[in-house]
């Protein structure tokens, strides 16, 4: 188990606990979409309902993301956004629950069982189980293909609030499809996104010597994974426009010790970098030449007729000699 809450640094004790939690609850105040949870025929159910003032919200938070190259979106159309949060639901945990358009502001999703790892990072019970089964599920999530991006799916917010971990199955699951990504941003680009955005809520909490130990582990799960290589090119602090959506994906976390916490994450995914080059230079080497590749034509000598002339020429009296001359009939 992981202990997040000791080696405080010094501004962490004179500001109150409060306000570390500033830029979750900004992040929250940003959401368009009124939640509520009720109990329906032994179920408990989540109601997610699109506000009044959500559309022109949502347009307000496209234009800063446009402005600043961020390349995500609020769903703001009220239809879109009730088609896509329910058909993600279904595709990802549809194996046991379910989701369902009730009206035309509102989708109805099975509650599911568990606890959010921000939670559990805040409350010092985050395990490298949970880590691993986070990657896990990032790592299926990623292989559907979807049409609305013509390739492999992606969140477009998968922070650490938006990832459950049920104890009692060891498994994780993603909710919460109201941000989604350009639909021209290529699949690889997509996916290391994802997971930039989950190591940026580490990020702001855990030591250095902490986030190393968490980002092997979560790394050990991106091993199939081709995007690693953009997480590590993207592991630094934006300037412009952009630095205000960071500031708050960081928690506010000052700039010298975000750029400590990333020279640990560049490590780990250094080391997996170095595993995936050496696991594809042991198949090349590993690699013959074919020799089936090419059409046969008349007159092209056989294998077997390949092997006898080798024979042939060593065997002769000077390399450029058979041993014995050629028949004519």
């Amino acid at each position: 188990m992981f202990d997040f809450r000791n080696g405080k640094p010094l501004k962490d004790l004179l500001v109150p606990e409060g306000l570390s939690h500033t830029a979750p609850s900004f992040v929250e105040s940003l959401k368009i979409n009124s939640i509520t949870e009720k109990a329906r025929r032994n179920r408990r159910v989540v109601i997610k309902r699109r506000n009044v003032y959500g559309v022109p919200a949502a347009d307000l938070i496209n234009f800063y993301f446009r402005a600043a190259g961020i390349p995500i979106r609020y769903l703001s159309d009220v239809r879109e956004w009730r088609r896509w949060e329910a058909r993600c639901f279904q595709m990802l945990n549809g194996d046991r629950f379910r989701a369902k358009v009730r009206d035309s502001r509102t989708v109805t999703l099975d509650k599911l069982p568990g606890d959010n790892l921000w939670d559990h990072m805040n409350r010092g019970t985050l395990t490298p189980r949970m880590l691993k089964a986070a990657g896990s599920e990032y790592r299926r999530a990623h292989h559907f293909k979807n049409e609305e991006f013509g390739s492999g799916w992606s969140h477009g917010d998968a922070s650490m609030t938006n990832v459950i971990y049920n104890e009692k199955t060891e498994r994780a699951r993603l909710i919460d499809f109201e941000i989604r990504h350009e639909k021209s941003l290529p699949a690889t680009a997509r996916h290391a996104d994802d997971l930039l955005v989950f190591l940026l809520d580490l990020v702001s909490r855990v030591s250095s010597r902490q986030l190393d130990q968490v980002s092997d582990l979560f790394s050990a799960r991106l091993r199939r994974c081709r995007c690693h290589a953009r997480i590590k090119k993207r592991l630094v602090v934006p300037t412009g426009p952009a630095l205000i959506w960071w500031n708050v994906r960081t928690n506010f976390t000052g700039s010298a010790r975000v750029n400590r916490r990333f020279q640990a994450s560049r490590r780990a995914l250094g080391k997996l970098e170095g595993q995936r080059s050496l696991a594809i230079d042991s198949t090349r080497k590993r690699r013959r030449p074919s020799i089936s590749c090419q059409r046969m034509r008349p007159g092209m000598p056989t294998i077997k007729s390949r092997k006898r002339a080798s024979k042939d020429m060593a065997k002769a009296v000077s390399p450029g000699m058979p041993r014995r001359l050629p028949t004519t009939r």
